[in-house]
């Protein structure tokens, strides 16, 4: 993907904001959101953020806590340190050892809109 300089956005620790969140570019989060969040781009939420959000992104990496539902059109990574509580809809899938992951998962081209064909999720194992 093509980067534009100045095209990333940071909500940085300590940082609160409430309300819809729509970003072009990609999208880092360390603080807290409370509302939506909406990016065409990258989205990574740090392991010290707090999403209470539905969200959706272009691809993801989390690392922090997420509480609401979230749709990645491409990858998503959820990292060892992540609290996932919501229902999941991506192409892809990775978790890592640890993560913690309550609500259903949709796999496939669904995030597209598709019929949902399935394709595999990676799992980390200690």
């Amino acid at each position: 993907m093509a980067k534009v300089a100045g095209s990333e956005t940071i909500i940085a620790h300590g940082v609160r904001l409430d309300g819809d969140l729509v970003a072009e570019g990609d999208l880092i989060i360390e603080g807290e959101v409370h509302g939506t969040v909406k990016t065409g781009g990258d989205l990574r939420i740090g392991d010290q953020a707090l999403v209470e959000a539905d969200v959706e992104a272009g691809n993801a990496v989390i690392s922090g806590t997420v509480r609401g539902n979230i749709t990645v059109h491409g990858k998503l990574e959820l990292f060892p340190s992540s609290q996932m509580t919501g229902d999941i809809t991506t192409d892809i899938l990775a978790v890592g050892p640890g993560a913690q992951v309550n609500g259903s998962i949709s796999m496939g081209n669904v995030a597209a809109g598709g019929k949902g064909k399935k394709r595999g999720v990676e799992v980390e194992a200690d």
